[in-house]
């Protein structure tokens, strides 16, 4: 095979990776969309209730779920647990809104 069809197919299997990669990118800000939606009601059911914006037991239960989930899924549980605490962080900010502090 010529070099320059070995760089043609070689091309074309990294733009098959990066459109499979740009669905994926696609569809977690979809779902991220979706979450914040449903926190958004849970933050204005809060405020409407002077529930305190966050839980930190309900916290530390989902991280420690979703560690177990990572693994389980061969992906680096440290990497979830700093995704999943930014996420609750900007969720709490949300809900200290809601609520007027």
């Amino acid at each position: 095979m010529s070099d320059a069809a070995l760089s043609s197919t070689a091309d074309a299997t990294l733009a098959g990776y990066r459109s499979s990669i740009d669905n994926i990118d696609a569809a977690l800000i979809h779902i991220l969309a979706e979450r914040f939606r449903i926190t958004k009601a849970v933050g204005q059911y809060k405020a409407a209730n002077a529930l305190p914006a966050s839980d930190p037991g309900r916290e530390e239960r989902q991280i420690a779920r979703l560690r177990k989930l990572a693994e389980d899924a061969q992906l680096d549980p440290e990497f979830s647990e700093k995704f999943l605490r930014f996420i609750i962080q900007e969720v709490i900010r949300h809900h200290e809104q809601a609520a007027g502090n």
